[in-house]
């Protein structure tokens, strides 16, 4: 009897064992899935001038609400005119909310983002809101002549470009722009960052970036000299859409 209970023990630790290996795997497996950083950005869809407006951003990071993001911050402007924003950091309450109050002086559309950092990552959802008579009030600001960049033609394509704050020599940073087309982001487009040293325009480099995330395209970067660079940053899809923006970094 003994030698017929022994194997039969034996292969049932086996069997066991393998199931217990399978699930620890499975576990592991859900463990290592990405997960996503949400804001959901809450936004008057009309005001007054001179009303007082409150922005809601809800922010979560898979099923958990974050009560301690590292940075949420509003950012507004005039539509046409978005080098002339406005900045105000977001108040925590709870449950995951950060608010802001604001007002908007004058009739137009006005867009912001509500730019968001926590658990290492960064998303910046898009809205806009019609105050008194809305109308196209900013348009005007498309046609002037900016030194920091050149503006977009794409009705709808918004570019935001993560300018370093430094940058130094033989020093890797990433490259990071957030794209976005008709107020959700821009995925699967074709990013490329032309990069070109004051003086020397035929003898640019060409970096392409990767989406990272839903809407962002990133690139890891070394400058091996100091000095002036401009930055073009090149966006197509597999429509017709051609966009670049410029902007100066200067490398110490």
């Amino acid at each position: 009897m003994k030698k017929i209970i022994t194997p039969f023990i034996i292969v049932l630790f086996i069997l066991l064992s393998a199931c217990g290996s399978g699930e620890e795997t499975n576990e592991t497996a859900e463990t290592d899935e990405l997960v996503a950083l949400e804001v959901e950005f809450n936004v008057p869809e009309t005001a007054e001038p001179g009303e007082t407006v409150e922005l809601e951003a809800v922010v979560s990071y898979g099923d958990e609400l974050v009560e301690d993001a590292d940075e949420v911050k509003f950012e507004y402007w005039l539509k046409g005119n978005e080098d002339d924003s406005t900045n105000i950091d977001g108040i925590h309450t709870e449950d995951g909310k950060y608010t802001a109050e604001v007002t908007f002086p004058e009739d137009g559309t006005y867009e912001m983002y509500a730019h968001t950092t926590a658990r290492g990552l960064h998303t910046m959802p898009l809205k806009s809101i019609i105050v008194g008579d809305g109308g196209e009030a900013g348009d005007a600001g498309e046609e002037e002549d900016h030194d920091h960049h050149a503006q977009t033609q794409t009705e709808g394509f918004h570019m935001h470009f993560m300018e370093p704050e430094s940058v130094q020599i033989d020093e890797e940073i990433n490259l990071t722009v957030h794209l976005h087309l008709d107020g959700d982001e821009m995925e699967g487009a074709n990013v490329r960052y032309e990069i070109i040293p004051e003086g020397e325009e035929g003898d640019a480099a060409w970096v392409d970036a990767e989406e990272t995330v839903a809407g962002e395209y990133t690139t890891a970067h070394e400058f091996t000299e100091p000095g002036t660079y401009k930055l073009v940053i090149h966006v197509e899809d597999d429509a017709e859409l051609h966009e670049h923006d410029e902007y100066i970094i200067e490398v110490e």
